[in-house]
């Protein structure tokens, strides 16, 4: 008859192999070399197996490796002491610690089973095993033995170990083609060689690693969220998080880059067009709400650049899933004349405690207490806006309208293209320092600012961009002498608020086309469960 715990098949100390038996009365106990309770189980094991072997089995299972060896050789053990050093029989047994004793009898059912050395359950344990066999009792000094120890924890629960058989058993979530890296091969190095990365190095992406990621989500692995252009390859958790540990990712920054990939794949944004434009666009994400702090992102010091874990990783996760599941490699349908450092990551949070506006995800429609990412495209920036010397809110204003005259060209005007302005606290302290300048008042100031004349937009020979020569002759001179914004409408300025406090330099990032024929920035909530 089968038993009822799993089965398993272990080399003892000689080579030889040994399996659960079948049809007889069997003791399972595992242990470790290092336990000091487990040397203390030990001449007991040993005295019980003397005594029925017999009619029992008496197997140790253990977890030490090399020094197996050493610990049956201490106690003198003559029973099989088998090899877990993978730890299998330990997890597929369910154990917590060592000594972990289970007493089976001979129709496989298992009849007592406790861990640790409580004398009372030891003292138990012979007894029952003397009754079942009907042998004379094993000769034990139970005087000389701890009434109580505890016992020590299983390696197999240690994290590398337990994700590493959790991404091995049978039910696993684990489902995308497993790359065999040879032994002489540098597992980096063969990384680059597949394409896997964006020019830097890669973290491999090792079964394990995997599961843990996959814990940052109550989503099923197998869940699609995205179909990823453009080879409209199919993206799901679990190849999200594959290429999550591929960028350096804690598994809490995954909910954040599942809602940015479900993000970036809408027809709205475009990634297609994003990724294959040879103007260079390249995603930005933008993140608001509580799970800023709670993933440890930067909103102050440095915000736009390095230094920070999940500023850096979450934006080059995206990248990767877009390179590696949806086929944007750079000289393929990734055709961007001169590229973009944004191509390798762009994520930063939003310094909402510092803002004195709604935040960007309550202004387009989120509650505050929601988390959020926003993904814009842009193919230029951050750009420094350089004012330490004003001191009037208008003036302020005035010059970071002057400071987004360079998207695309100072002399292109009224242009249907979002720009991206990242306004520091200082700036922000100038803005207010007469009582509340709204949003909606900075973006009217920075059309005020850029309004110039259509014939400063005719071709010449300073600039070959803007209005043909011909055409402006047509127009006539009270056309030309018509004064246009920067933008076509306040609605492609959109505003965040980040940085330090020290230092008075805001920043703006240049868009691409906007609208059916570009990209239109995507807000999603972030998932938490």
């Amino acid at each position: 008859m089968s038993s009822t715990q799993p089965a398993f098949t272990l080399k003892d100390l000689d080579g030889a192999a040994h399996s659960l038996p079948e049809d007889r009365y069997s003791l399972i106990c595992f242990v470790k070399e290092d336990c000091e309770t487990c040397n203390t189980a030990a001449p007991v094991l040993e005295a019980l197996h003397s005594a029925y072997a017999s009619k029992v089995t008496t197997v140790l299972i253990a977890q030490s490796g090399a020094q197996n060896a050493t610990y049956a050789a201490r106690h003198a053990l003559t029973m099989p002491v088998l090899d877990d050093t993978a730890c299998k029989a330990a997890f597929d047994w369910d154990i917590e610690s060592v000594p972990s004793v289970f007493w089976i009898n001979d129709e496989g059912v298992v009849v007592s089973k406790f861990e640790g050395f409580i004398r009372p359950d030891w003292e138990a344990l012979a007894a029952d095993m003397s009754a079942a066999t009907a042998l004379p009792a094993a000769q034990i000094d139970w005087s000389a033995l701890p009434a109580w120890r505890p016992g020590c924890g299983s390696k197999h629960l240690d994290p590398a170990v337990y994700d590493k058989l959790r991404a091995e058993v049978d039910g696993s979530p684990i489902r995308a083609r497993k790359i065999e890296v040879a032994i002489s091969d540098d597992v980096s190095e063969f990384m680059f060689d597949q394409g896997f990365s964006d020019g830097l190095p890669l973290v491999p992406p090792t079964p394990e690693r995997v599961m843990r990621m996959l814990g940052g989500t109550h989503r099923d692995a197998q869940d699609v969220i995205a179909t990823v252009p453009p080879n409209m390859g199919l993206a799901t958790v679990e190849k999200i998080a594959i290429n999550a540990v591929m960028a350096g990712c804690k598994p809490e920054y995954l909910p954040v880059i599942i809602a940015a990939v479900e993000a970036v794949c809408t027809d709205e944004f475009n990634i297609h067009g994003v990724t294959a434009t040879t103007m260079g666009a390249a995603p930005v994400m933008v993140i608001n709400g509580p799970i800023r702090d709670r993933i440890g992102m930067n909103k102050g010091l440095g915000a736009l650049g390095a230094g920070n874990r999940a500023n850096a990783t979450i934006g080059r996760a995206l990248r990767l899933v877009v390179r590696n599941v949806g086929g944007a490699a750079t000289g393929g349908v990734e055709r961007s004349v001169l590229g973009n450092p944004m191509k390798f990551t762009m994520c930063f949070a939003e310094h909402e405690e510092r803002s004195p506006w709604p935040a960007l995800h309550v202004e387009r429609g989120f509650e505050p207490e929601d988390s959020v990412v926003t993904v814009f495209a842009m193919t230029g920036g951050p750009v420094h806006i350089v004012d330490q010397t004003s001191r009037a809110p208008d003036q302020i204003a005035g010059s970071l309208g002057l400071g987004l005259e360079g998207v695309f060209l100072p002399k292109l005007r009224n242009l249907p293209v979002d720009a991206l302005l990242v306004v520091c606290p200082e700036h922000i302290d100038t803005l207010m320092r007469e009582g509340e300048y709204s949003k909606e008042r900075l973006r009217d100031r920075i059309q005020e600012a850029t309004m110039r004349p259509l014939s400063d937009m005719v071709q010449d020979a300073y600039s070959g961009a803007g209005i043909p020569p011909d055409k402006a002759a047509q127009m006539g001179p009270e056309a030309l002498a018509q004064r246009v914004p920067k933008f076509a409408g306040t609605e492609f300025i959109h505003i965040v608020v980040a940085g330090s406090d020290a230092g008075k330099f805001s920043s703006a990032f240049h868009g691409w086309a906007t609208g059916e024929v570009g990209s239109i920035a995507v807000s999603k909530k972030i998932d938490l469960g």
